[in-house]
Protein backbone atom coordinates (compact mmCIF):
# COMPACT_ATOMS: atom_id res chain seq x y z
CA UNK A 1 0.00 0.00 0.00
CA UNK A 2 1.02 3.22 -0.88
CA UNK A 3 1.74 6.18 1.34
CA UNK A 4 -0.29 9.45 0.76
CA UNK A 5 1.51 12.48 -0.98
CA UNK A 6 3.76 14.65 0.55
CA UNK A 7 2.70 17.61 1.50
CA UNK A 8 4.85 20.60 0.24
CA UNK A 9 6.21 21.29 3.76
CA UNK A 10 7.70 17.67 4.15
CA UNK A 11 9.34 17.89 0.51
CA UNK A 12 11.00 21.74 1.15
CA UNK A 13 12.68 19.78 4.64
CA UNK A 14 13.71 16.75 2.45
CA UNK A 15 15.28 19.24 -0.32
CA UNK A 16 16.90 21.74 3.09
CA UNK A 17 20.68 22.62 1.89
CA UNK A 18 22.96 19.68 2.86
CA UNK A 19 19.82 17.01 2.73
CA UNK A 20 20.80 13.72 0.41
CA UNK A 21 18.25 15.36 -1.95
CA UNK A 22 19.21 18.61 -2.40
CA UNK A 23 22.95 17.42 -3.41
CA UNK A 24 21.97 15.33 -5.72
CA UNK A 25 19.76 18.50 -7.09
CA UNK A 26 22.49 20.45 -6.75
CA UNK A 27 25.34 17.83 -8.30
CA UNK A 28 22.61 17.53 -11.26
CA UNK A 29 22.92 21.07 -11.81
CA UNK A 30 26.76 21.21 -11.85
CA UNK A 31 26.33 18.50 -14.67
CA UNK A 32 24.50 20.79 -16.61
CA UNK A 33 21.91 18.55 -16.83
CA UNK A 34 17.97 18.80 -16.35
CA UNK A 35 15.70 16.16 -14.46
CA UNK A 36 12.47 15.51 -13.65
CA UNK A 37 11.60 13.75 -10.52
CA UNK A 38 8.18 12.25 -9.03
CA UNK A 39 8.34 12.11 -5.57
CA UNK A 40 5.92 9.42 -4.64
CA UNK A 41 4.59 5.96 -6.36
CA UNK A 42 0.76 4.71 -7.17
CA UNK A 43 -1.51 4.06 -9.04
CA UNK A 44 -2.05 7.31 -10.22
CA UNK A 45 1.63 8.04 -11.14
CA UNK A 46 1.65 4.82 -12.62
CA UNK A 47 -0.77 5.05 -15.04
CA UNK A 48 1.02 8.22 -16.39
CA UNK A 49 3.87 6.30 -16.59
CA UNK A 50 5.32 4.73 -20.42
CA UNK A 51 8.92 3.02 -20.84
CA UNK A 52 11.98 3.11 -18.19
CA UNK A 53 13.19 0.60 -16.34
CA UNK A 54 12.60 -0.55 -12.90
CA UNK A 55 14.96 -0.41 -10.17
CA UNK A 56 13.65 -2.93 -7.36
CA UNK A 57 15.92 -2.40 -4.03
CA UNK A 58 18.06 0.46 -5.43
CA UNK A 59 19.12 2.61 -2.41
CA UNK A 60 18.51 6.58 -3.30
CA UNK A 61 22.37 8.38 -3.31
CA UNK A 62 23.53 11.25 -4.63
CA UNK A 63 25.47 9.85 -6.89
CA UNK A 64 22.62 7.06 -8.47
CA UNK A 65 20.57 9.97 -9.04
CA UNK A 66 22.97 12.01 -10.55
CA UNK A 67 24.18 9.44 -12.88
CA UNK A 68 20.25 8.78 -13.87
CA UNK A 69 19.56 12.21 -14.87
CA UNK A 70 21.84 12.13 -17.44
CA UNK A 71 19.18 10.24 -19.46
CA UNK A 72 16.41 12.03 -20.73
CA UNK A 73 13.60 10.49 -18.54
CA UNK A 74 11.85 10.84 -15.43
CA UNK A 75 12.96 9.21 -11.94
CA UNK A 76 10.45 7.84 -9.91
CA UNK A 77 11.77 8.28 -6.28
CA UNK A 78 9.03 6.45 -3.02
CA UNK A 79 7.03 8.79 -0.81
CA UNK A 80 10.44 9.43 1.70
CA UNK A 81 12.70 9.53 -1.08
CA UNK A 82 14.87 6.52 0.15
CA UNK A 83 14.52 4.28 -3.04
CA UNK A 84 14.72 5.30 -6.92
CA UNK A 85 11.90 2.86 -8.31
CA UNK A 86 12.11 3.98 -11.86
CA UNK A 87 14.41 5.89 -14.31
CA UNK A 88 14.22 7.01 -18.13
CA UNK A 89 10.56 7.24 -17.70
CA UNK A 90 8.38 8.67 -20.56
CA UNK A 91 5.16 10.69 -18.55
CA UNK A 92 2.08 11.21 -20.07
CA UNK A 93 -0.37 13.66 -17.93
CA UNK A 94 -3.41 14.75 -19.08
CA UNK A 95 -2.52 17.66 -22.00
CA UNK A 96 -6.13 18.90 -20.90
CA UNK A 97 -4.69 20.65 -17.76
CA UNK A 98 -3.66 24.02 -17.82
CA UNK A 99 -0.40 25.39 -17.52
CA UNK A 100 1.43 28.33 -17.40
CA UNK A 101 5.04 26.88 -18.56
CA UNK A 102 6.60 26.95 -21.30
CA UNK A 103 9.16 24.27 -21.50
CA UNK A 104 8.04 20.98 -21.69
CA UNK A 105 10.13 19.38 -18.71
CA UNK A 106 8.28 21.83 -16.64
CA UNK A 107 4.93 21.70 -18.51
CA UNK A 108 4.85 18.26 -17.52
CA UNK A 109 5.58 18.51 -14.40
CA UNK A 110 3.22 20.83 -13.51
CA UNK A 111 0.96 18.27 -14.93
CA UNK A 112 1.82 15.52 -13.36
CA UNK A 113 1.87 17.27 -9.86
CA UNK A 114 -1.84 18.53 -10.84
CA UNK A 115 -3.00 15.12 -12.14
CA UNK A 116 -1.47 12.89 -9.02
CA UNK A 117 -1.03 15.19 -6.40
CA UNK A 118 2.44 14.09 -5.80
CA UNK A 119 5.21 16.92 -5.83
CA UNK A 120 7.64 16.93 -9.07
CA UNK A 121 11.30 18.17 -8.60
CA UNK A 122 12.51 19.82 -11.61
CA UNK A 123 16.23 21.20 -12.87
CA UNK A 124 15.84 23.44 -15.53
CA UNK A 125 19.06 22.72 -17.90
CA UNK A 126 19.37 25.97 -19.26
CA UNK A 127 18.96 27.91 -16.33
CA UNK A 128 20.19 25.88 -13.11
CA UNK A 129 17.27 26.49 -11.09
CA UNK A 130 15.56 23.54 -9.25
CA UNK A 131 11.83 24.08 -8.98
CA UNK A 132 9.05 22.21 -6.83
CA UNK A 133 5.78 21.34 -8.65
CA UNK A 134 2.67 20.80 -5.83
CA UNK A 135 -0.63 20.36 -6.32
CA UNK A 136 -1.03 24.36 -5.11
CA UNK A 137 1.38 25.32 -7.29
CA UNK A 138 5.30 26.10 -7.90
CA UNK A 139 7.86 26.97 -5.76
CA UNK A 140 11.58 27.60 -6.81
CA UNK A 141 14.26 26.94 -4.46
CA UNK A 142 16.50 29.58 -3.45
CA UNK A 143 20.06 29.34 -2.71
CA UNK A 144 20.79 29.32 1.22
CA UNK A 145 22.55 32.93 1.24
CA UNK A 146 19.22 34.46 -0.22
CA UNK A 147 16.87 32.44 2.26
CA UNK A 148 18.35 32.98 4.88
CA UNK A 149 18.45 36.84 3.73
CA UNK A 150 14.56 37.32 3.62
CA UNK A 151 13.98 35.02 6.54
CA UNK A 152 16.09 37.81 8.59
CA UNK A 153 14.08 40.27 6.85
CA UNK A 154 10.66 38.78 7.70
CA UNK A 155 11.73 38.38 11.34
CA UNK A 156 12.59 41.99 11.80
CA UNK A 157 9.33 42.65 10.36
CA UNK A 158 7.09 40.22 12.25
CA UNK A 159 9.31 41.33 15.54
CA UNK A 160 8.49 45.51 14.16
CA UNK A 161 4.41 44.26 13.97
CA UNK A 162 4.26 42.34 16.95
CA UNK A 163 5.20 45.87 18.99
CA UNK A 164 2.42 47.43 17.43
CA UNK A 165 -0.01 44.48 17.58
CA UNK A 166 0.98 45.16 21.82
CA UNK A 167 0.76 48.75 21.79
CA UNK A 168 -2.88 48.58 19.81
CA UNK A 169 -3.98 46.23 23.01
CA UNK A 170 -2.36 48.25 25.61
CA UNK A 171 -4.08 51.64 24.10
CA UNK A 172 -7.88 49.47 23.55
CA UNK A 173 -7.04 48.84 27.27
CA UNK A 174 -6.18 52.45 28.30
CA UNK A 175 -9.56 53.49 26.55
CA UNK A 176 -11.78 50.51 28.08
CA UNK A 177 -10.49 51.94 31.40
CA UNK A 178 -11.84 55.77 30.24
CA UNK A 179 -14.61 54.42 28.50
CA UNK A 180 -13.43 56.03 25.31
CA UNK A 181 -13.32 53.01 23.35
CA UNK A 182 -14.19 52.93 19.51
CA UNK A 183 -13.88 50.32 16.88
CA UNK A 184 -11.24 52.03 15.47
CA UNK A 185 -9.50 50.62 18.60
CA UNK A 186 -11.09 47.28 18.29
CA UNK A 187 -10.20 46.76 14.33
CA UNK A 188 -6.16 48.08 15.73
CA UNK A 189 -6.11 44.71 17.46
CA UNK A 190 -7.83 42.68 15.16
CA UNK A 191 -5.61 43.83 11.89
CA UNK A 192 -2.67 43.91 13.92
CA UNK A 193 -3.21 40.43 15.05
CA UNK A 194 -4.05 39.54 11.71
CA UNK A 195 -0.74 40.53 10.00
CA UNK A 196 1.63 38.91 13.11
CA UNK A 197 -0.43 35.60 12.15
CA UNK A 198 0.39 36.08 8.22
CA UNK A 199 3.94 37.30 8.17
CA UNK A 200 4.54 34.05 10.87
CA UNK A 201 3.03 32.24 8.25
CA UNK A 202 5.30 33.26 5.84
CA UNK A 203 8.70 33.37 7.63
CA UNK A 204 7.71 29.64 8.84
CA UNK A 205 7.35 28.65 5.14
CA UNK A 206 10.41 30.00 4.17
CA UNK A 207 12.88 28.42 6.97
CA UNK A 208 11.70 25.26 6.32
CA UNK A 209 14.30 25.63 3.33
CA UNK A 210 16.43 25.81 5.72
CA UNK A 211 16.94 22.70 7.03
CA UNK A 212 18.42 22.18 10.73
CA UNK A 213 18.65 25.74 10.75
CA UNK A 214 14.94 26.55 11.18
CA UNK A 215 14.75 24.89 14.77
CA UNK A 216 15.99 28.28 16.09
CA UNK A 217 14.19 30.28 13.60
CA UNK A 218 11.01 28.42 14.83
CA UNK A 219 11.73 29.18 18.58
CA UNK A 220 11.88 33.08 17.19
CA UNK A 221 8.85 32.45 15.37
CA UNK A 222 6.88 31.11 18.06
CA UNK A 223 8.10 33.57 20.62
CA UNK A 224 6.70 36.99 18.57
CA UNK A 225 3.07 34.84 17.43
CA UNK A 226 2.44 33.62 20.89
CA UNK A 227 -1.35 34.69 21.89
CA UNK A 228 -1.70 37.16 18.77
CA UNK A 229 -4.37 34.44 17.79
CA UNK A 230 -5.99 34.41 21.42
CA UNK A 231 -5.86 38.35 21.64
CA UNK A 232 -7.80 38.68 18.32
CA UNK A 233 -10.20 36.06 19.40
CA UNK A 234 -11.22 37.44 22.97
CA UNK A 235 -11.49 41.02 21.58
CA UNK A 236 -13.73 39.48 18.92
CA UNK A 237 -15.84 37.76 21.64
CA UNK A 238 -15.66 41.03 23.17
CA UNK A 239 -17.01 43.24 20.59
CA UNK A 240 -19.12 40.98 17.95
CA UNK A 241 -22.57 41.73 18.02
CA UNK A 242 -22.53 38.03 19.06
CA UNK A 243 -20.31 35.95 21.16
CA UNK A 244 -20.82 32.68 19.99
CA UNK A 245 -18.68 30.45 18.76
CA UNK A 246 -20.23 30.49 15.06
CA UNK A 247 -20.23 34.15 14.88
CA UNK A 248 -16.69 34.27 16.23
CA UNK A 249 -15.73 31.42 13.45
CA UNK A 250 -17.35 33.08 10.44
CA UNK A 251 -15.63 36.37 11.63
CA UNK A 252 -11.96 34.76 11.43
CA UNK A 253 -12.79 33.48 8.20
CA UNK A 254 -13.80 36.97 6.56
CA UNK A 255 -10.82 38.59 8.16
CA UNK A 256 -8.22 35.60 6.78
CA UNK A 257 -10.26 36.12 3.41
CA UNK A 258 -9.17 40.13 3.00
CA UNK A 259 -6.43 40.78 0.75
CA UNK A 260 -3.40 43.49 2.11
CA UNK A 261 -5.67 46.58 1.03
CA UNK A 262 -8.64 45.12 2.67
CA UNK A 263 -7.12 44.43 5.88
CA UNK A 264 -5.41 48.19 5.84
CA UNK A 265 -8.97 49.82 5.04
CA UNK A 266 -10.90 50.18 8.40
CA UNK A 267 -14.22 49.89 6.64
CA UNK A 268 -13.35 47.01 4.81
CA UNK A 269 -12.59 45.13 8.13
CA UNK A 270 -15.40 46.55 10.07
CA UNK A 271 -17.94 45.20 7.57
CA UNK A 272 -15.74 42.00 7.52
CA UNK A 273 -16.07 41.96 11.39
CA UNK A 274 -20.06 42.89 11.14
CA UNK A 275 -19.23 46.20 13.39
CA UNK A 276 -20.58 49.50 13.24
CA UNK A 277 -18.45 52.63 11.42
CA UNK A 278 -14.56 52.68 12.68
CA UNK A 279 -15.50 56.06 14.82
CA UNK A 280 -18.69 54.50 16.78
CA UNK A 281 -18.07 53.96 20.46
CA UNK A 282 -18.39 50.95 21.80
CA UNK A 283 -18.30 48.37 25.22
CA UNK A 284 -16.45 45.29 26.04
CA UNK A 285 -18.60 42.31 27.36
CA UNK A 286 -15.43 42.28 29.75
CA UNK A 287 -14.64 38.57 28.16
CA UNK A 288 -10.96 39.39 27.55
CA UNK A 289 -10.27 40.87 31.25
CA UNK A 290 -11.69 37.81 32.77
CA UNK A 291 -9.79 35.77 30.75
CA UNK A 292 -7.19 37.52 32.09
CA UNK A 293 -8.17 36.55 35.80
CA UNK A 294 -5.64 33.72 36.78
CA UNK A 295 -7.11 30.11 37.82
CA UNK A 296 -10.59 31.24 37.64
CA UNK A 297 -12.31 28.84 35.33
CA UNK A 298 -14.91 29.49 32.23
CA UNK A 299 -18.00 28.90 34.21
CA UNK A 300 -17.11 31.46 36.79
CA UNK A 301 -16.32 33.71 33.78
CA UNK A 302 -20.07 33.61 32.56
CA UNK A 303 -21.42 33.77 35.59
CA UNK A 304 -19.68 37.28 36.32
CA UNK A 305 -20.78 38.37 33.00
CA UNK A 306 -24.11 37.31 33.64
CA UNK A 307 -24.36 38.79 37.00
CA UNK A 308 -23.11 42.07 36.27
CA UNK A 309 -24.41 42.74 33.05
CA UNK A 310 -21.80 45.56 31.52
CA UNK A 311 -18.09 46.24 31.65
CA UNK A 312 -18.80 49.25 33.80
CA UNK A 313 -20.32 47.20 36.43
CA UNK A 314 -17.86 44.80 36.83
CA UNK A 315 -15.10 46.92 36.85
CA UNK A 316 -16.93 48.97 39.74
CA UNK A 317 -17.87 45.80 41.29
CA UNK A 318 -16.48 45.48 45.07
CA UNK A 319 -15.28 42.69 47.13
CA UNK A 320 -18.93 42.35 48.40
CA UNK A 321 -20.56 42.25 45.05
CA UNK A 322 -17.99 40.05 43.96
CA UNK A 323 -19.21 37.44 46.22
CA UNK A 324 -22.96 37.56 45.39
CA UNK A 325 -22.07 35.63 42.41
CA UNK A 326 -22.13 32.09 43.37
CA UNK A 327 -18.72 30.73 43.11
CA UNK A 328 -16.74 33.31 44.22
CA UNK A 329 -15.80 33.42 48.12
CA UNK A 330 -14.17 35.71 49.59
CA UNK A 331 -10.60 34.91 48.99
CA UNK A 332 -11.38 34.50 45.75
CA UNK A 333 -13.09 37.69 45.57
CA UNK A 334 -10.15 39.67 47.08
CA UNK A 335 -8.16 38.16 44.50
CA UNK A 336 -10.03 38.96 41.72
CA UNK A 337 -10.37 42.68 42.76
CA UNK A 338 -6.52 43.74 43.35
CA UNK A 339 -6.14 41.75 39.89
CA UNK A 340 -8.55 44.81 38.40
CA UNK A 341 -7.00 47.35 40.28
CA UNK A 342 -3.54 46.57 38.93
CA UNK A 343 -5.25 46.12 35.23
CA UNK A 344 -6.71 49.48 35.35
CA UNK A 345 -3.47 51.16 36.73
CA UNK A 346 -1.56 49.33 34.27
CA UNK A 347 -3.56 50.87 31.84
CA UNK A 348 -3.62 54.33 32.76
CA UNK A 349 0.39 55.09 32.29
CA UNK A 350 -0.14 53.90 28.68
CA UNK A 351 1.24 56.42 26.67
CA UNK A 352 -0.09 57.46 23.04
CA UNK A 353 2.00 57.21 19.73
Amino acid sequence: MSEGPATLHSILQRLAPGSPLRLAMERVVQQSDGAIVVVGYDRDVESLCSGGFDLDGSGFTVARLAELAKMDGAIILDEKAEWILKANVHLLPDARIPTTETGSRHRTAERVAVQTGRPVITVSERRGTVSVFHAGGLRELERPSELVDRVNTFLHTLERFRRRLDDAVARLDRMEVAGLGTTRHVLAVVQRAELVLRIADQVEADAVGLGGSAELIDLQIADLSTGAAVISNLVCRDYLPSDDEETIKAASAAVAALGPAELADPFALSAALGLDHPDAETEPRGIRLLAGVPRLPAQLQEAMLDHFGSFDRLMAASVARLEEVEGIGQTRAVRIRRYFDRWVEAAGWVSED
